[in-house]
Parts: C-alpha cells; structure tokens; sequence
C-alpha cells in the first residue's frame, strides 16, 4: 500500500455512460421499494405533488451542481465544494453529511435483499445475506475501477429495461380515477409534506457521481454529460413508476410491502404469468445496482476525507496494483456491516435522507459563494438561469428539511443533529493538527 502521505491519484478510466450508469444505478432501487410508503401518507395525488417538487428541487439541483462537478473534479465531491466555497469547517460538515448518507443506505438495500433472497431461500436469513453482499461488492470495488464501474453498467441497464418493461405492460390499464381517487388529498396538505422523504427516495444518491470525478478521462464534458443523462433517465423512470402503479391499484394495497412493481403486474397478468416472475427476479438488479453504487460513492468520500487529513492518512492509501482506495473501501463495508446488524432500516434511510438534504444545502450555497469567491474559475458547464436554479433548490431543500424533521421519529432527527454537532467538535481537535 501507499505509505500514508504519499500522493494518491485514482486511474481515469470512466467515460459518460459510466457517469450515467453511476447516476441511475446510485438511484434506481428507489423505483422498486421505499417511495410506496408515501402513498399512505398523501394519497396518489399528494404523493405525486411531493414527486413534482422534489423533482424540480433534483433538476434544479443537479444542473447547478453540475457547475461544481466540472470546475472542481474532485473524489471529495460535496466536500471538496463546501470545503473551496465555505471553507474548511462547513466543508467537513458537507463530507460528514454525505458520509451519512452513503454510509446508513446500503445497510439499508442490503437488508432489503437480504429480504428478497430469505423470502425465496427460507434457509438464508436476512442478516447473513446482507453481510454476504458487504463482502461481495466491497471486493469488487477494490478490485478496480474498471471491474466496478463494467459491472454497474450492466447491472443498470438490465434494471431500467424492466422498468420500461414494465411502463410497457401495465400502462393501458392505468385509469384516471385511480390516480385522482376521492378523497383527492385523503390527509390534507399536511400529507403531501409528509409524503417528501418517501419522493426523496426517487432520486436520493445521485449526487455521488461527482465523487468519481477524479477516475474520469475528461470530467470538463463527460460529467455534464453523464448528469443530464442521469435526471432525465430519473425523472421519466420516477413519474412512470408512480403513475404506473399507482393508476392501476388502489394505492392501499401499494403500501403494505416492498413489492409494489410485482403486485401491479401480478394484477395485470397473473401472478404466475412468467412477465410477473421476471419482475419479481429482475427487481434484484435495481437493489443491487444502487448498493453497488453508493458503496462505490462512501468508499471515495471517506478516502478524500482521509487524504485531507480529516480522517486518518492510512484510510487515504491507494492499493500499490489496482489503484483504488482499498482501506476507504474496507472501512466504509465494515461500518455498513455493522449498521446492517442494527435492524434498524426505516431509521437507516430517514438518517440516509437527512444527510442528503444537507448536501443539497450546503451545495447550493458553495455554487452562489464560489460566484462570488472565484469569479474567474474555469466553469466548462454553468448553471442555466442562475441564480434562480440554486436558489430555489436550495429552498426547496429547506422545505424538505423541515417536511423530515416533521415527519421523522425524534430520536432520527436528534441523531442526526448530533452527529454534526459532533462534527464541529472534531474538526476543531482534528483541524487543529493537520
């Protein structure tokens, strides 16, 4: 391994289909399980509201952060853009943010297919297949950037193709007076806030791309590339999903398990029609894309973290042959791990959500500081419509924010709160010795 201090570059191998494959595969479980839940807290029409604002907060979002992801290729990613705009100490708190969010959500689809798999395979519980699956693609990503950016191409692709398969089959069933079922609004306004973190889910991790920034060939074209792409593919695959299923069942029979795509299929075909088995089989490439993915995002957070010194140097190495991070990537699994064995994983993904929504913030604000600060920095891709379009996903994210803190458990939002304040504690002490 590199001796800690010694200069650490990761190999530029990735392309822009690598960065989309990144982009949707960091998301799309988001389109197989988890949004559902939302239904039960607004309805069809007021989960899709939360739906059409959070996707005008990513769309927003992601062409301002755009600007920050090919000025600044950097595997720190949000950190690097907090660190360069706002300094060193918001900066640590944008890593520890998206340290949060990386770190508490494959713990979470890990358990999800743990689920699936002990569901088919009784023998095998939930925890031993989620750990198995740490181990797995932990081993991947050490392995090389090539290995695991090919497989998650694949993986990606094969996972949006039965979602459009999907949108295929059961569209001509979709009817209007499901989706604008009376009562239109079933909770009222307050349940579109509520339904916010579960329409977060739809697009939440797709920030991560930029922490591959420093393994791509040309980052000044291919990130705003590969990020156009991205939202796009989300936005049609979010809306389809939504519309899809729940213009086709009655949204209380969407709400009381992970399986709202095979259900709706099931409805439509029949629940042996070999269309429904491969949906149900197929679904596992969307899990296992996503957790493949963020693994890939947390082990480059914690490694530029480490390289900065915020965390200690030996994790910032870089394996001697294969070139990639393996003790930010050992670490990271081992955290995951053991997050798995909490059981925790409507908790892990508020927590994910949370960190998340304070990476958009603090985003937002580093692309109107960094206008300001460095007027002159090369920026091959500019925000359209500035400042309107990170502003007003910075407001948005703020509303979402306060939609979480309203629609969280207390003991998630005081965690969460405690960890940053915690993280000002440190970069204090650790600040002090770099």
């Amino acid at each position: 391994m590199n001796a800690p201090g010694a200069p650490t570059e990761l190999k530029r191998v990735l392309g822009p289909v690598h960065l989309w494959a990144i982009a949707v595969g960091l998301v799309i479980s988001g389109d197989y399980f988890g949004w559902n839940y939302g239904l039960g807290k607004g309805g069809p029409v007021g989960m899709a509201l939360a739906t059409l604002l959070v996707t005008l907060m990513y769309v927003c979002f992601i062409f301002s952060y755009t600007e920050l992801g090919a000025a600044i290729p950097h595997a720190g990613g949000p950190f690097a853009f907090s660190q360069r705009a706002l300094g060193d100490k918001l900066g640590f708190v944008a890593g520890i943010c998206t340290l949060i969010e990386f770190l508490c959500a494959p713990p979470a689809i890990a358990r999800a297919i743990g689920a699936y798999v002990h569901f088919r395979v009784p023998e095998l519980s939930v925890n031993s297949v989620a750990l198995s699956a740490f181990v797995v693609f932990c081993a991947v990503n050490a392995l090389g950037v090539t290995l695991a950016v090919t497989f998650e191409l694949v993986i990606t692709a094969a996972a949006a193709f039965e979602l459009f398969l999907f949108f295929f089959l059961t569209a001509p069933q979709v009817s209007a007076a499901r989706l604008f079922a009376e009562p239109l609004l079933p909770f009222g306004a307050l349940g579109v806030f509520a339904a916010i973190p579960f329409a977060i889910w739809f697009y939440l991790g797709m920030e991560g791309v930029a922490m591959s920034a420093e393994e791509v060939k040309d980052p000044k074209r291919a990130i705003p590339k590969g990020y156009i792409a991205g939202i796009v593919t989300l936005v049609v695959l979010a809306l389809g999903t939504l519309i899809c299923t729940s213009g086709v069942l009655p949204w209380q029979e969407l709400i009381v398990d992970d399986s709202p795509l095979p259900k709706t299929l099931a409805a439509v075909l029949d629940r042996d029609h070999p269309m429904t088995h491969l949906m149900v089989y197929l679904g596992l490439f969307g899990l296992i894309a996503s957790f493949h993915g963020i693994i890939m995002g947390a082990s480059r957070q914690v490694f530029a973290l480490a390289r900065e010194g915020f965390l200690p140097r030996r994790i910032g190495a870089l394996h001697p042959r294969f070139k990639t991070p393996i003790w930010a990537v050992v670490a990271s699994g081992v955290i995951g791990a053991a997050l798995v064995l909490t059981e925790r994983t409507d908790d892990l993904i508020s927590l994910s959500a949370f960190g998340a929504v304070g990476v958009y913030i603090l985003s937002m604000i580093s692309v109107v500081a960094l206008r300001k600060k460095e007027p002159a920095l090369e920026r091959p891709f500019v925000a359209p419509f500035y400042p309107v379009f990170p502003l007003l996903a910075l407001g948005i994210a703020v509303v979402c924010l306060v939609a979480m803190i309203y629609g969280s458990p207390w003991y998630v939002s005081l965690g969460f709160f405690s960890l940053l304040g915690a993280a000002f504690v440190i970069w204090t002490a650790v600040g002090r010795s770099r």
